[in-house]
């Protein structure tokens, strides 16, 4: 760990706590946007850990998560430093969207172009100014409008040092989940960096015991590399799934869950129904393979081919 850290042109010293912004663009009001980064550097020498939420701008509870812990001043590390980015999609945030303006997500623009699409700003933004400096971090999402999420650690667990830290924050699943191209997890990965997805939850509404887990599993991730004292232990036991498969909507019409998040299917049990709205029909959903349901729609109305639950095995 440097002595001095540069962010946005602001030098950082051990033992400095520092806030800074990055200015990004301006709204056509003329209004600028910028994105707070939060720097803790301990005296001692460790690694740097990277905390970041809000990538889509919809996805509140790795907000919530962050601000709970700088609020209640979680993040003084021991050793090494902390950056916690609260929000990245400044402008999905304050329109209640996954996305930034352009329509595109910033998720699949790393590692982005100073002068590409406002998405693609963002994110060389980011990783011109904070990707250099972080060795490890977390990446917090939520699933997307009105299909939640059940806890979970997202990783390839290919790689050792993933599984490792995987194991520290030991959240009630650990799903192995492939690079995707343009995402964030990728570029770091190529620069030989690792990043947890947190998913828990869905959009827009807080998950109480999503946000409760993501801190404590973040206090045991800092206490594993070191940079905290002591953590709480687990409250449910980690399920490690190597292969995940969606079940997906066969008919338009009101969907109705048999099953809840979190919860084990056997391959074949009926899981949901489908019906229309006039009580002519209805079709049964079986579950294709025995598995965990880490994620599931809670709309009722949905359209053929819609994603209705995420089984993990």
């Amino acid at each position: 760990m440097p002595e001095t850290i540069k962010i946005n042109g602001v030098s950082i010293d051990r033992g400095e706590k520092v806030l800074t912004r990055l200015v990004i663009s301006k709204l056509p009001s003329g209004t600028v946007i910028d994105i707070p980064v939060y720097v803790f550097r301990s005296v001692h020498d460790g690694p740097v850990l990277l905390l970041m939420a809000g990538m889509h701008g919809d996805e509140v509870n790795g907000t919530e998560i962050i601000r709970r812990m700088i609020t209640k001043k979680m993040l003084y590390p021991l050793k090494g430093t902390i950056i916690a980015v609260p929000i990245l999609n400044i402008y999905g945030f304050l329109n209640f969207s996954r996305d930034v303006p352009d329509g595109k997500d910033v998720n699949r623009s790393f590692p982005g172009n100073r002068e590409g699409s406002l998405a693609s700003r963002v994110a060389h933004r980011f990783m011109k100014e904070v990707m250099p400096f972080i060795d490890y971090g977390v990446d917090f999402h939520t699933g997307g409008s009105s299909r939640g999420n059940y806890p979970q650690i997202r990783c390839v667990l290919a790689e050792p040092k993933n599984q490792q830290l995987a194991e520290a924050f030991a959240a009630p699943f650990t799903l192995n989940a492939s690079h995707r191209q343009g995402s964030l997890r990728k570029e770091a990965a190529k620069l030989g960096k690792h990043i947890l997805v947190y998913e828990t939850g869905e959009s827009l509404r807080f998950d109480e015991r999503g946000i409760a887990t993501g801190i404590e599993g973040t206090l045991r991730l800092m206490h594993h590399l070191g940079m905290g004292t002591s953590a709480p232990a687990p409250t449910e036991p980690t399920t490690i799934c190597m292969k995940d498969i969606w079940v997906r909507a066969k008919n338009a019409g009101l969907f109705r869950s048999h099953v809840q998040e979190g919860g084990y299917v056997k391959k074949g049990q009926v899981v949901g129904t489908i019906t229309d709205p006039y009580g002519e029909m209805e079709v049964r959903l079986n579950a294709p393979a025995a598995g965990y349901i880490v994620g599931l729609n809670n709309m009722p109305v949905v359209n053929q081919g819609d994603a209705l639950m995420h089984i993990a095995f």
